[in-house]
């Protein structure tokens, strides 16, 4: 039952223009309940298709990414009495702005094949372990031995 049919007790119909209209009107849509159904149904598998197509896409992208990345990786290998700077990670250690994180050198007293490092403080003698990729190498004394052959000349 209609509201308009409650309320009025009669049955409502529209202005012929309007019947009209609105018959044409299903007319030209076709509302057909399965034809409907099957075409949305369509239409789901196409938005599925293409949701699974982009997260492929989405996937290639990132493992040419990272391959990429890891070809501009420069290998860190450390040996037995080599001198390494160590990065520090904690800012509270280092407050001002301009001051490095990086603190050294120290000297590698025992390498691990997986990955852990140990390192020794030469002005305290006290060694501990870290993790390899906290290290980089310390090129300082290549700067001292130029500096030794300008004098010299």
């Amino acid at each position: 039952m209609s509201p308009y049919q409650l309320v009025y007790r009669k049955a409502y119909h529209l202005p012929l223009e309007l019947e009209h209209k609105a018959l044409w009107a299903l007319k030209l849509l076709n509302f057909n309940n399965d034809s409907a159904g099957e075409r949305r149904l369509l239409q789901l598998q196409e938005l599925e298709e293409f949701r699974s197509q982009a997260y492929e896409n989405a996937k290639i992208y990132k493992e040419k990414a990272k391959e990429r990345h890891d070809l501009k990786l420069a290998p860190r290998s450390f040996e037995e009495g080599q001198r390494v700077l160590l990065y520090n990670s904690k800012l509270k250690l280092f407050p001002g702005k301009l001051k490095s994180r990086w603190s050294g050198p120290f000297l590698v007293t025992k390498v691990s094949p997986y990955g852990h490092i140990e390192i020794m403080e030469e002005s305290s003698k006290r060694t501990f372990t870290v993790n390899g990729q906290r290290l980089k190498h310390y090129l300082g004394n290549m700067g001292e031995v130029s500096k030794m052959k300008y004098q010299l000349n």
